[in-house]
């Protein structure tokens, strides 16, 4: 077997597509979970959109001439974050995904972010053993929660409306206050989308989020901030949002308001890593 590693091409997306999407698909139904990408069009799409991005680093695994899988590094926040990882079912545990893990880690040493940061699916095994094995902590349970509609909720006092630019400040305030870092890109893309939203309580922004789903993170001062957030987000993007387990008033708060666990996942680190000073919700990628 020849592996050989190179930089993603925007000819890639169908194949990565396809791929990607068979290998999550694979995995979530041999554990009795859902996939994370509804059809095949789905994946594509992402994958034409991570290989045009110019702060998404790009790998490409191919095992004799074939591709074989990808890995994608994230990198216009002030930390890295990784993903998604995908390997053709028919070659994985083969030490393809190894190679490209290894191959963003380096790529983020060589970039100088003080931390590089995934989430896992914590159903899987093998990727815990692989991630922990290459310097990877594990820091956080979280629980992927969903809801059939919108919950329509308010909470007194907090009022939560779209973000706009001149919010960034103030939330990359908020932001470094909870995690020690900012993730200004990430609000910039949720306001260009025209799915970030922000909450203000006592006449100032005590929260926000860049989109309310799988991509998308958020960060308050409290948990009402937060519910505030999940009561008035008129849409969830993907297959849900990512709560920490560990906020069990935040969870009681959800469940009692019919959202429901699709599956359990392990914010994990390499590097600087602040224990969160407030309430927050991560994306998929950190």
């Amino acid at each position: 077997m020849s592996l050989n590693l190179r930089a993603g091409r925007p000819e890639d997306a169908e194949t990565l597509g396809h791929i990607c999407y068979e290998a999550f698909k694979t995995i979530a139904e041999q554990h009795n979970f859902p996939p994370d990408f509804p059809s095949p069009a789905v994946a594509v799409g992402m994958m034409t959109m991570l290989l045009a991005r110019p702060d998404v680093y790009s790998v490409v695994a191919e095992i004799d001439g074939r591709i074989a899988g990808s890995n994608f590094l994230w990198e216009g926040n002030q930390v890295s974050g990784v993903g998604p990882i995908t390997i053709d079912p028919a070659v994985q545990n083969s030490s393809v995904g190894r190679a490209l893990m290894t191959d963003v880690i380096r790529r983020s040493d060589e970039k100088n972010f003080p931390s590089v940061r995934l989430l896992q699916a914590a159903y899987h095994k093998r990727s815990l053993s692989l991630y922990t094995k290459l310097g990877f902590n594990s820091n956080e349970p979280i629980s992927l929660m969903r809801a059939d509609a919108p919950l329509n909720l308010k909470i007194e006092g907090y009022v939560v409306r779209p973000a706009i630019k001149e919010d960034v400040e103030a939330c990359n305030h908020l932001c470094r206050q909870v995690h020690g870092i900012t993730r200004a890109q990430d609000l910039l893309d949720g306001i260009g989308q025209g799915a970030a939203l922000v909450v203000e309580h006592d006449g100032r922004i005590t929260g926000y989020a860049s989109q309310l789903g799988f991509f998308g993170h958020a960060v308050a001062e409290t948990n009402e901030d937060l519910k505030a957030i999940i009561g008035a987000a008129q849409e969830v993007h993907g297959p849900g949002f990512l709560l920490p387990t560990r906020n069990s008033e935040a969870m009681r708060w959800c469940l009692e308001n019919n959202l429901r666990v699709v599956q359990p996942m392990t914010l994990m680190s390499r590097g600087m890593y602040q224990e969160p000073r407030g309430a927050f919700i991560p994306s998929v990628l950190f």
